[in-house]
């Protein structure tokens, strides 16, 4: 678990892999092994089989992003391990897909303008994963000038504010497996857009590269508030409704609907959405950082909650809780993380 401490990273991007592989390898390797056993659990399926699986992706990875390989490589260099082993980390969320076996839970939102007290933006969630898993607070700051803060999970996706005023929430989305497509993972895209200069930018990247598996809003200091859902073929963009957005594990998007499964896999996902409408609503016009960790402190429906905490009812595979809360202020260049549950972890606040 997280000790709170933040690893500080700069140079070229293969000294920041490094220097994060360095100060990060007890967790990364614990990460790797979670992974290669429950991808391979059940299944007639080895870790060499998941690697092919995983290099596959790399090409797609090399055209959009090759200076992200040589920190991933950098990062394997100080761990010990192959360089593909790692990259077949950040490609976790996608081969939980293709092997049915890993489903990210998330709470989400977004509000801005006179929907908050003082008018400044501020964005967060709930992570929700296995207990356990290894958690990190990490700066890097890139040689074009742009730092980036994020929450690491388990070193295979991040959730993250930067330099430039901008901040990024992500929820896990649902589709029919049968419409699986090799396109860009989401740990080898994300980076990329959170080192960006703008808002706009970083929008644009993850119209290009978000497609599948993931819904993400982007927020800034200036009270832009922009998100997207995507689906193996496509994506849509949703915008804001009343300064606001919000989001869980279900599709927005009418035309999505009919492929989407978390009616099946994660029916809380509705259930959590609708008591984020309402507390947004209820709050309007009052909502603070410290008002917004209240509603991430939300109990309604518990156990699976937007605080939410493990099921003794489910089986082992489905046993998880809220392993991190963020609240984060562009304006402020601040990230308030509670390490575990929010009703029982106070926040610590981290400056970009």
């Amino acid at each position: 678990m997280n000790t709170g401490t933040v690893v500080e990273c700069r140079g070229s991007f293969r000294e920041i892999g490094r220097q994060y592989g360095e100060a990060c390898r007890e967790n990364l390797r614990s990460s790797l092994d979670f992974i290669f056993r429950v991808l391979t659990n059940g299944y007639r399926t080895t870790k060499e089989d998941v690697m092919a699986q995983a290099v596959k992706y790399i090409p797609n990875v090399q055209a959009f992003d090759p200076d992200y390989l040589e920190q991933v490589k950098g990062t394997a260099e100080a761990v010990g391990c192959d360089w593909r082993e790692m990259f077949t980390l950040r490609c976790i969320l996608e081969l939980g897909v293709y092997y049915q076996k890993l489903r990210g839970l998330c709470t989400s939102f977004a509000v801005a303008g006179d929907r908050t007290r003082d008018g400044k933006t501020i964005l967060g969630q709930n992570i929700h994963w296995f207990p356990h898993v290894p958690l990190d607070i990490v700066k890097m700051e890139y040689e074009n000038g742009v730092r980036v803060l994020s929450v690491s999970l388990g070193g295979f996706v991040e959730y993250s504010l930067n330099s430039s005023g901008y901040g990024m929430s992500a929820n896990s989305l649902f589709t029919a497996p049968d419409g699986f497509r090799i396109h860009l993972p989401i740990g080898c895209y994300l980076p990329k857009v959170m080192r960006q200069s703008s808002f706009e930018e970083a929008f644009s990247l993850l119209c290009q590269a978000a497609r599948g598996i993931g819904y993400f809003h982007l927020a800034d200091a200036s009270g832009r508030l922009r998100g997207i859902e995507s689906v193996f073929d496509g994506y849509t963009v949703i915008e804001p409704s009343g300064g606001m957005l919000y989001h869980t594990n279900c599709y927005l998007t009418d035309s999505y609907q009919g492929q989407d499964t978390a009616g099946t896999i994660l029916p809380d996902s509705f259930a959590r959405k609708e008591r984020m409408a309402a507390r947004l609503a209820d709050l309007a016009g009052e909502l603070t950082a410290e008002r917004m960790m209240d509603v991430l402190r939300d109990h309604d429906n518990a156990p699976t909650s937007i605080c939410r905490h493990v099921d003794p009812n489910q089986p082992a595979e489905w046993q998880m809780t809220t392993v991190a809360s963020l609240v984060m202020v562009p304006e402020d260049g601040v990230m308030h993380v509670a390490w575990g549950n929010p009703c029982e972890a106070a926040y610590r606040t981290y400056t970009v």
